[in-house]
């Protein structure tokens, strides 16, 4: 059985006395490769790969940093068919969907190629006489990220190239379900000119995970999976007085007004719920109707959830593929049977799909519940799978009510006609992301990705403006050169302008 190893100090390191654990082709339910788990010492070696490579990569010359970027850009663009192709097999996604993975996350790298731009800072002249003032962001030095299995090699995207780019060198532990992409990418570095070192690669479980919060030459993590777990490392991290941004769990709503386009919405819904077998953190998993619209929006979802493809993720005609573990899809199984018993209406049952030629694969299919009351489980928990809630209510305030006071606030999305109605949405929705006629509002690279409330721990997004604030520190100097001119010794404190 082939084993994922670790990405050291420029070169694959498998060591056959580590211990592995199984990687799963989850429309099969088999398994195809082993990956390594990391020691605590090997999480150190890799630190220390880090820490060495470190100053030479953040005194390199910026432009020469952001050619290496768009080298990168250029190697994983050539390789998105070959990454894609692990995804679908490791994680489940259905290929095309696996394509969007790596173009949204190439889309970052671009967004890093004008790094010589993004780190330009602010300057000001004679703020007293003969004294100017400038501004340097400098980078942290080492930084790690923590990435879940439903992208893993998006996610990863979002964090690497902005940290690297700033100056930073970088240690990925990424989800040990499916790990094959991480090792794709950090050849691709090495190709693109990155410097041995800069970019690291554990596999491995919480012991890694707490090893590389707790090691003393890395300042700043990164990390993006569910949110009892984002609590506990930011917890963790800042503890050590290290700085952190732990994205959370998600439980994303989407409202329709009674003057919505109603196949517009339908559409939107079907897909922003279903895609990727929900496991998307921004998944549409709540669909507020408002007012009359609810029995004619509902017929709709079930007629075309109900019509949606579940096949493996290599055909070509599949809409979804299978959830990530058997024990994740008994889970999923488990809330929809929650649902039931709690009094919700299952309007459509995924729970029995089954693949041809696929017995043991993990799926579980389109499924739809209305008449979802607030405090039932299937509304309060993240499911991430393919379930989605309809709540139905009486008015625009009460569909603002509902999605304010849940504990989540990650993403939302308004479906009208009425620009003023969309405009007092976006002001008094309680949400990080918001669409206005747009389903998964995820914002585009040079914008910045992030949730409020119990979806985000931290005080920075990640990628974008927010991503290269947050691994960057700044230096503020204050400079005056010698006039010839002796002023004496100063008891006073300095006033701007004199």
């Amino acid at each position: 059985m082939p084993v994922v190893g670790h990405f050291i100090a420029g070169q694959e390191v498998v060591d056959s006395n580590e211990a592995t654990l199984p990687v799963f082709d989850p429309a099969r339910g088999e398994v195809v490769r082993e990956v390594a788990v990391a020691s605590a010492d090997r999480v150190k070696q890799a630190v220390e790969a880090a820490s060495s490579a470190f100053g030479g990569w953040a005194s390199t010359p910026v432009p020469r940093r952001a050619r290496v970027m768009f080298r990168f850009r250029e190697l994983l663009e050539r390789n998105i068919d070959a990454i894609a192709a692990v995804l679908t097999e490791e994680h489940g996604k259905v290929l095309s969907d696996a394509r969007a993975e790596v173009s949204r996350g190439l889309e970052v790298v671009e967004f890093v190629c004008g790094i010589p731009q993004l780190l330009k800072a602010e300057s000001s002249q004679q703020v007293g006489t003969g004294i100017d003032t400038h501004a340097l962001r400098q980078p942290l030095g080492v930084v790690a990220g923590i990435t879940p299995f439903n992208f893993p090699a998006m996610v990863p995207l979002w964090m690497a190239p902005v940290a690297l780019a700033c100056g930073n060198t970088f240690v990925l532990k990424p989800s040990e379900r499916d790990p094959s992409a991480s090792l794709m990418m950090a050849r691709l570095w090495k190709e693109a000119g990155l410097p041995d070192g800069a970019f690291n690669v554990v596999q491995g479980d919480r012991v890694a995970v707490e090893a590389l919060i707790d090691a003393p030459a890395v300042q700043a993590v990164s990390f993006v999976g569910s949110t009892p777990v984002a609590k506990a490392v930011y917890t963790r991290a800042t503890g050590r007085g290290i700085r952190a941004q732990a994205l959370g769990g998600a439980k994303n709503h989407l409202v329709v007004l009674p003057d919505a386009d109603l196949d517009q919405a339908t559409d939107a819904l079907v897909g922003a719920a279903f895609g990727a077998a929900g496991e998307r953190c921004m998944a549409i998993s709540v669909a507020v109707a408002v007012g009359d619209i609810a029995d004619t929006l509902v017929e709709r979802l079930v007629a075309k959830a109900g019509a949606l493809k579940v096949r493996v993720g290599t055909d070509a005609q599949a809409d979804l593929g299978p959830l990530i573990t058997q024990a994740h899809a008994n889970k999923v199984r488990g809330y929809i049977d929650a649902g039931v018993s709690e009094g919700a209406t299952l309007r459509l049952d995924g729970r029995g799909v089954e693949v041809p030629g696929h017995a043991k694969g993990f799926f579980v299919g389109p499924t739809v519940f209305d008449d979802v009351k607030p405090q039932m489980s299937i509304y309060q928990e993240e499911i991430f799978g393919p379930v989605l809630c309809v709540v139905r209510v009486e008015s625009f305030d009460e569909a603002v009510a509902l999605t304010n006071g849940h504990p989540f606030g990650n993403g939302v999305a308004v479906f009208t006609r009425d620009g003023d109605a969309a405009r007092t949405f976006v002001d008094r929705i309680e949400v990080g992301m918001v669409g206005v006629n747009v389903p998964i509002p995820v914002p585009v690279a040079f914008h910045s990705f992030g949730g409020w409330k119990a979806s985000l721990f931290g005080d920075h997004h990640i990628y974008g403006p927010e991503g290269v604030r947050f691994y960057t520190r700044l230096k503020t100097v204050t400079s005056r050169w010698p006039t010839g001119v002796r002023e004496g010794v100063q008891t006073v404190m300095p006033v701007s302008g004199d």
